[in-house]
């Protein structure tokens, strides 16, 4: 019987109400994270390979092969690294790839590892790129040259490094290089969860929180949580929230519908950007296609926030396509706001998308 099927209480639950009634959502966040393996809900596949990897590693008595994991924010990756350190029972060290912008940073790092331990590089592929050579030969080699003077009397001395576990997460799989994706023992690719399996992490975080929730209030969360679990434990955070000081304290159906409408989550999942991404481009250019800096600017955002955060779910929902003139609006795109898509002119751009 895995740990998300006990029942609720101990202390766990404890810190987690503690947290809660001091508001801190980080502490809460955290806490919600599964300890390991077993507790670990959803992606089947990539949990069943990594079980694999790391029994065979303990019981050879080995340090755990690098791992990579890629996929959409939120899925479980951070989570995932914690439990490789749990499962191997090593302690792990979470700087991250974007702030290691020189090779000395890295080299500082490594040298500092003990044997085992699990070294966790979140947004690996926006490290820079000397420290991502340098991550080659420590990767393969377990030692790094350390380069000390400039000019031509400078001197490579090489230093050893204890077998550690590198886990590489990277919300971009293609913007890493060959060299260092194939030194990867084990590459696990994050998908999006299934409703039914965004509706037991809410029933398991609403147990850990001490939260009454029924099935029907699970179900209308998960149904507007995007595939992600992280969105889940917010929205039921949020719910919670509004079930406490509207109604009677408990996560129902009703208390859900009534609080994501509040916090402006429609539902399909769309928020207040998404739905403001496809109204100014219908209303405003008529289903396009547009290009994404005119977009962006139309809806107030930055370009990145755009293409980042919105655009991903409404193309992954049908409701926006690109296109090599820009990004156009889906029929659907138009029945979800409740209007008809417009007839496509003869010889038009658009009719491939809306025509016959």
């Amino acid at each position: 019987m895995t740990r998300y099927d006990d029942e609720p209480g101990g202390p766990e639950a404890e810190r987690l109400v503690g947290a809660a009634a001091d508001g801190d959502d980080l502490a809460v966040e955290a806490a919600l994270r599964p300890k390991d393996l077993g507790e670990f809900i959803g992606q089947t596949r990539v949990r069943e390979q990594l079980d694999l990897v790391l029994r065979a590693a303990r019981a050879r008595g080995a340090t755990a092969d690098h791992v990579l994991l890629s996929g959409a924010p939120g899925l479980g990756k951070t989570t995932l690294s914690m439990i490789v350190a749990a499962e191997m029972g090593a302690p792990i060290r979470i700087p991250s790839g974007p702030a290691i912008q020189h090779a000395g940073d890295l080299a500082a790092i490594l040298s500092s590892l003990t044997e085992g331990e699990v070294l966790f590089l979140d947004e690996i592929h926006r490290m820079s790129r000397p420290a991502e050579e340098m991550l080659y030969m420590a990767m393969e080699d377990f030692r790094v040259d350390v380069v000390v003077g400039k000019g031509p009397g400078a001197t490579a001395i090489p230093l050893e490094l204890p077998p550690f576990t590198l886990v590489g997460a990277t919300t971009r799989a293609g913007l890493l290089p060959p060299p260092l994706r194939d030194r990867f023992g084990f590459t696990g690719h994050m998908e999006f969860y299934a409703p039914a399996e965004l509706e037991r992490v809410v029933h398991r975080s609403a147990r850990l929180l001490d939260v009454e929730v029924t099935p029907e209030g699970a179900a209308e969360i998960a149904g507007r949580s995007r595939g992600t679990p992280r969105i889940a434990n917010r929205l039921l955070r949020r719910v919670r929230d509004y079930a406490q000081v509207r109604a009677d304290g408990v996560v129902d159906k009703e208390a859900a519908v009534r609080a994501l409408a509040v916090y402006e989550v429609d539902g399909r999942g769309l928020d207040r950007l998404d739905r403001a991404v496809l109204h100014a481009l219908l209303h405003l250019f008529g289903g396009g296609p547009v290009g994404l800096s005119t977009l962006a600017v139309a809806v107030g955002e930055e370009r990145e926030t755009v293409e980042e955060v919105a655009e991903p779910f409404l193309v992954r929902e049908g409701l926006l396509a690109r296109t090599p003139r820009g990004r156009v609006a889906t029929p659907a795109a138009w029945h979800h706001l409740g209007l008809e898509p417009p007839l496509p002119a003869a010889g038009g751009g658009q009719e491939g998308l809306f025509g016959e």
